[in-house]
């Protein structure tokens, strides 16, 4: 059978593989010439390859003697010697000899000469030759390829059209750890089964078929030289084709950036600490409450860290002491909040916000607090959860929920441990990490300095707060001729305690003086300012003074009082003359309602606040009838910091319009319109109804 122009080719199963072989393989860049000689030396098999290397055609060469022909005279002799040797069975020749040309151009060519014997026994030579410039190019080209491939740093790897391994380096046996022939014949994924070689082989897929090289692909996984540590790969792929286009398969080029990879996870890591600390700081400490801060806390780490966080104070530090916990004595903690991710049994385990609860010294949040350090259970197990939950319902409450994994980390504000944050980890799979702590040590540092403030802000408010009610009025005795109601409702828990006050004066005469005044300013300087007024008031009205003269004093006294200023309305209502003199040192008017009538601001001279001094005030008279009422506010009532004050005071106004009601369901009313919870000012409301 004529298999001329054809090549059997060794598929990845070892099966010969028959079809024609193109143009451009090894053997057509050597141009390997075949020259056939008989016994006596001439030339009677002449190859086409010998007619391009030697100039001379088949039918010039046929027949003639090959050493007269091709051989210089000089060599003749060498030659007859080599070529007796070949044919006297002495063995095969190889080397470089000189050969002339048919230009008459002497060229170097690489020899392989041996004997032949054909079935009748005669003998001939066989000369295979090839230029030897030619072939030097390539075994150097061969040579150099080698060695790059075998002393590369790089992995590099040859696959068939099957994606099978026919060649490996021993860069890539070492990345592997696999030795070459272990390699050959295997797919990725059998040769790697650590490996995840889905993404990379449908890449070598997309080469083969295409043609387009894939060029820094990034593969991360284990392999059998190191099964323990994620490693990382840039990996390149290209299609090889030989001379004729036909597609041989892919080579492959594996280089290790696991320590880039790893600088970048890092990298990435920082980037993401710094964002979740960043968005921290928005979120936390947004008000002065001091629950709330503990909410914000808990909120930015879940599910952000965890999947339940609870932040819990020393009842020490709540109530102002030194919060050193004694080596080996039990913490007692006040739970302030608690945020799951999802609905889960573990929140029942934790302490509910505002209960105290004792935990003894062997327990983990109670190292943490005595030691200032964090501390993890990466892998928290039965006896694990004796340790972290409050009683064994607790623990198996967590057991059930699939904690495990724990964190607590101390709050440290201004060098003082003021409570800890507790962590647990149920549906997140991931143990917490060195670098969880760190990141829950940033968010616990930035937060322990909002939740001191708003703890210092607290017992500051509560201070003022009771040394303000203690400085209000007792209910007064039964008037002559009044009925009144009053109510005291201080700020919202973002601001400070307030310096406004009303008082109810029984006078000699059956008079009676009602007094509301404000205090500018806030805290416990106010709150003290407003009782030494309030106790001036009550002295020059016992005098009997007018209202003029009450409130010439008071701006006196508070000029004295630098740097503060108050407003007042003083009202001395005389129920023989049914008339109330009202003098205002810089306050919002009074609201006088009378039976089938519209409420309506009293237009009174405003006067300047107490404090300014040199300014006189004015008194105004005004009747009150039978079932007449006034009513006396400070600004925190209507003043907010949206709408403009006439718009506020129009709102006052119509709230009281209608059927007259109790007095005490309408200062409620008044309170539960007007006000919001986290007003920024206090509030004292006075009403007073004439009575027969």
């Amino acid at each position: 059978m004529d298999t001329d122009g054809f090549a059997a080719d060794l598929g990845p199963a070892g099966r010969a593989e028959l079809g024609p072989s193109p143009p451009g393989g090894l053997l057509d860049v050597l141009g390997v010439a075949a020259i056939v000689l008989d016994a006596d030396g001439r030339i009677v098999f002449w190859s086409p390859q010998a007619q391009a290397l030697l100039g001379y055609s088949a039918q010039e060469a046929l027949g003639r003697y090959a050493a007269r022909l091709l051989v210089a005279d000089e060599h003749v002799d060498l030659v007859l010697g080599l070529f007796a040797q070949v044919m006297e069975g002495e063995g095969t020749w190889a080397g470089v000899f000189p050969v002339r040309h048919r230009d008459g151009r002497t060229r170097l060519l690489e020899f392989r000469n041996m004997r032949l014997l054909d079935d009748r026994g005669d003998l001939y030579a066989l000369g295979l030759a090839t230029d030897q410039a030619t072939l030097q190019r390539v075994e150097r080209d061969l040579a150099l390829s080698v060695r790059l491939v075998d002393q590369s740093p790089i992995g590099l790897a040859v696959m068939d059209t099957d994606l099978r391994y026919v060649m490996v380096n021993p860069a890539l046996e070492r990345i592997n750890g696999l030795p070459a022939e272990d390699h050959l014949g295997r797919s990725v994924h059998e040769a790697l089964p650590l490996l995840d070689a889905d993404p990379l082989e449908a890449g070598l897929r997309q080469v083969l078929a295409t043609g387009v090289p894939l060029l820094d692909q990034y593969t991360v996984g284990r392999t059998r030289a190191d099964p323990g540590t994620e490693h990382a790969w840039s990996v390149s792929c290209f299609r090889l084709e030989d001379g004729g286009g036909k597609v041989l398969g892919v080579a492959t080029s594996s280089v290790d950036v696991t320590d880039r990879h790893r600088a970048a996870l890092e990298a990435e890591r920082a980037r993401h600490r710094l964002a979740v600390v960043a968005d921290a700081s928005v979120r936390i400490g947004t008000t002065l409450d001091l629950e709330q801060t503990a909410r914000e806390l808990a909120d930015v780490a879940v599910p952000e860290l965890a999947d339940m966080a609870a932040v819990d104070l020393l009842d020490a530090a709540l109530a102002g002491h030194r919060t050193t916990v004694p080596s080996g004595g039990p913490a007692l903690f006040r739970a302030l909040a608690v945020a799951a991710a999802y609905p889960t049994e573990a929140a029942s385990a934790a302490d509910a916000a505002g209960e105290i609860a004792r935990y003894d010294a062997d327990r983990l949040v109670t190292r943490c607090v005595n030691t200032s350090r964090p501390v993890m259970v990466p892998h928290v197990g039965e006896a694990d959860l004796s340790l972290i939950a409050r009683d064994p319902r607790a623990a198996a409450l967590m057991a059930r929920a699939g904690v495990h994994s724990y964190l607590a980390v101390p709050l440290i504000a201004r060098g003082e441990v003021i409570g800890a944050l507790d962590l647990v980890r149920a549906r997140n799979a991931q143990p917490f990490t060195d670098d969880d702590a760190t990141l829950a040590s940033e968010l616990a540092a930035r937060a322990a300095v909002c939740i001191d403030n708003a703890r210092w802000y607290q017992q500051q408010r509560d201070t003022a707060l009771t040394l303000q009610r203690s400085l209000l009025p007792e209910p007064p005795p039964r008037l002559f001729g009044l009925e009144v109601a009053s109510r005291y409702q201080p700020a919202g828990a973002a601001s400070e305690v307030g310096g406004d006050w009303y008082d109810i004066l029984p006078l000699p005469d059956h008079k009676t003086a009602l007094v509301v005044g404000d205090v500018m300013g806030s805290g416990i300087k106010a709150a003290t300012t407003m009782g030494r007024l309030r106790t001036a008031t009550q002295t020059l009205a016992g005098l009997g003074l007018e209202p003029t003269q009450v409130l010439l004093n008071l701006d006196r006294i508070t000029a004295g009082l630098d740097p503060y200023f108050a407003t007042c309305t003083y009202a001395l209502y005389d129920p023989h003359s049914a008339q109330c003199r009202i003098s205002t040192a810089g306050h919002l008017p009074p609201v006088r309602m009378r039976p089938g009538h519209d409420p309506e601001l009293l237009d009174l001279p405003t006067g300047a606040p107490l404090g300014v001094g040199g300014v006189p005030f004015r008194s105004t008279a005004v009747d009150l009838d039978p079932g007449d009422q006034l009513v006396l506010y400070t600004d925190g009532l209507v003043e907010t910091r949206d709408q403009d004050i006439d718009t506020r005071l129009d709102a006052l106004v119509t709230l009281l319009g209608g059927p007259h009601r109790a007095l005490e369901y309408t200062c409620d009313h008044l309170l539960a319109a007007l006000r919001h919870p986290d007003d920024h000012d206090d509030v004292a409301l006075l009403i007073a109804r004439v009575r027969r």
